[in-house]
């Protein structure tokens, strides 16, 4: 039984043989006894029926002659049955046995007696000097009101028993077929139901390594099949969980490479100035020089520091805006002053154009100037002798925002990613400074702001953003 336990299979597989074998052995058992009372009960009224007919044939004889006893034999030859008549008072008068060995014997008194109460049939007769087993049926000698005695009608058991016994014997063979189709088709069904699940132990034994490549080949319909394809698609969700998980350590990782570079060049090199400056090796006249780009390096590793606190903010949902009607126009002319020196030093053209049915923008000025500052900043960075355009027009309910530039551009593998938190697109930013913070920082503003933005660029032609904001009431 412990065998039969660990396999699915095998307790199908005895389940249905022993259901089947209980239900054709209780068939057969049925079968044979309802058969049985069916032939002694199809025999007893051959019987009497036969009985009846005898009397017909000697009703109106009182006394047993020659002529009557060689009738007795032909109807015994006839009726292929044994046939006694007995008198009134039980006495056997004549038989259709040649030998005539029982005549002058009787029958029990209370069969004679029944007789005489003119009953047609008595069953399960035993007489004396009868050895062999006999179905007996008794009626009535003679007329309604004048009976004479009854006559005995018999046909040995023996007959009946061997045509039960073969019935038993075919049903027994019926059911050792049944048996072997039992098997056969258990055995298709087992296999049929544990396959699959042996399939599903596999794929989840893979999955349970990390390894997300096997998939469930089951093409049945029904519940089993259900199953598998859930746990395909399960699988599918998994891998794709995986392959995200590993992309997002990836960028975690390049982030803090990014991170600890960004700290360490600003850091060493103000070190090295200070050091400079503590020892005196620097004269009076090139102090000043020294003392700027030591503020400038901190002026890099504070904004550093803010995107950080920002992207943590944003996580954890600890920024709330205050939200208000504003005039785009002299926000993006605000940032155009701002980043025009820079723009000049790469001899990059800022340009603006604002369609005049813009309407107000239902936004927090300050961080609505933070995402059009950290668009053009992160154009600056890629856009060398070329033009940086900032649009603004009316848009479903709305307003839209492009900062357009003619710079690098971005690959299409980047573009999906450069959302990501810590994402640093390889695309010339080793020549300039910055996080890869900037542009997840912005989406995420853009959502708190019930926005959306999009991005289209081709590598070497340049970068368009644009952002759409819903207009004020």
């Amino acid at each position: 039984m412990l065998g039969i336990d660990k396999s699915i299979f095998r307790r199908l597989l005895f389940s249905y043989m022993l259901t089947i074998l209980l239900g054709l052995c209780a068939v057969g058992i049925l079968m044979s006894f309802l058969t049985k009372d069916y032939i002694v009960e199809t025999q007893t009224q051959e019987l009497l029926r036969k009985a009846k007919r005898v009397n017909l044939t000697i009703q109106n004889v009182r006394e047993m002659n020659d002529s009557v006893k060689d009738l007795l034999v032909f109807l015994d030859q006839s009726f292929d049955t044994r046939i006694w008549v007995f008198d009134r008072s039980g006495q056997i008068v004549a038989t259709s046995s040649k030998d005539e060995v029982y005549v002058g014997k009787s029958v029990d008194a209370s069969v004679a007696q029944r007789m005489i109460k003119g009953e047609e049939a008595v069953l399960n007769l035993q007489f004396e000097g009868m050895k062999d087993t006999m179905l007996s049926v008794v009626v009535p000698w003679g007329k309604e009101k004048d009976v004479y005695g009854g006559i005995v009608l018999h046909a040995p058991v023996v007959g009946m028993n061997q045509t039960i016994a073969h019935l038993r014997e075919t049903i027994l063979w019926v059911t050792l077929f049944g048996i072997v189709m039992s098997v056969a088709i258990a055995s298709l069904l087992s296999w049929s139901i544990s396959r699959p699940l042996r399939q599903i132990e596999k794929v989840a034994t893979r999955i349970g390594l990390g390894d997300y490549s096997e998939r469930i080949d089951v093409k049945a319909k029904d519940e089993i099949g259900e199953l598998a394809g859930t746990i395909n698609r399960m699988v599918e969700q998994l891998e794709k969980i995986d392959r995200e998980k590993r992309k997002l350590e990836q960028i975690r990782i390049d982030f803090l490479g990014n991170v600890s570079h960004e700290l360490r060049t600003p850091l060493t090199a103000m070190q090295g100035f200070l050091e400079a400056l503590q020892d005196g090796l620097i004269v009076d006249q090139a102090r000043p020089k020294y003392y700027d780009i030591i503020y400038k390096e901190t002026l890099h590793m504070s904004r550093l520091v803010d995107d950080i606190m920002d992207l943590v903010k944003l996580e954890n949902n600890a920024i709330e805006l205050e939200r208000r009607p504003v005039e785009i126009e002299p926000l993006l002319k605000q940032c155009m002053y701002r980043f025009t020196p820079e723009a000049a030093e790469k001899g990059t053209a800022l340009a603006l154009e604002v369609h005049p049915a813009t309407p107000l923008v239902f936004a927090d000025p300050d961080r609505l100037q933070q995402i059009v500052n950290n668009l053009v900043k992160n154009a600056l960075k890629f856009t060398d002798h070329g033009t940086i355009r900032l649009a603004a027009a009316p848009k479903e309910n709305g307003i839209s925002i492009v900062v357009s530039d003619t710079g690098t551009g971005i690959s299409p593998e980047d573009q999906e990613l450069i959302w990501e938190r810590f994402f640093k697109a390889d695309r010339g930013r080793s020549k300039t400074k910055g996080t890869g913070l900037g542009l997840a920082i912005v989406r995420e503003l853009v959502s708190l702001h019930e926005g959306k933005i999009t991005v289209a660029s081709e590598v070497g032609k340049g970068t368009a953003f644009e952002v759409w904001l819903p207009q004020a009431s």
